[in-house]
């Protein structure tokens, strides 16, 4: 198996989502390597508003590749903050560069919620190797 790419600034989820802080009370989202390897090549994502809730463990987008459609998986509760409007017109670049034209949303935590305590409850890239690894 090749080695699959997983940057060790980034959390993760057993959702294989990748999670960024890119601001205070912000992060942005995207699907891993792993999964955009799985999925194969994507063809279409649909994605919410700005200013849409987005609830822990909820589906609040997709991701339809020639083989399947998957949920993304709110990895956190907050709204969405920006979505990446590349992607309507440019949806493989979830397949070429996940970790970066390929984020999906980034999502604006509520006030009052220390990020830094959230983002050390989800997976680091070891822990994730290891889901992957299996």
């Amino acid at each position: 198996m090749t080695e699959i790419e997983v940057p060790e600034n980034l959390r993760y989820t057993v959702e294989h989502e990748w999670i960024e802080q890119t601001a205070p009370g912000v992060v942005r989202i995207g699907i891993t390597a792993y999964a955009q390897d799985q999925l194969g090549d994507v063809v279409f994502v649909q994605l919410p508003a700005v200013d849409d809730a987005v609830d822990k463990g909820e589906s609040f987008a997709e991701v339809e590749s020639t083989k399947s459609v998957s949920d993304i998986f709110g990895p956190i509760d907050g709204s969405i903050a920006a979505v990446n409007d590349d992607l309507d017109a440019t949806p493989e670049l979830v397949n070429s560069d996940p970790y970066g034209a390929g984020w999906l949303v980034e999502i604006a935590v509520p006030e009052g919620t220390d990020l830094g305590v959230v983002l050390e409850d989800m997976l680091d890239a070891d822990a994730y190797r290891a889901v992957i690894e299996g």
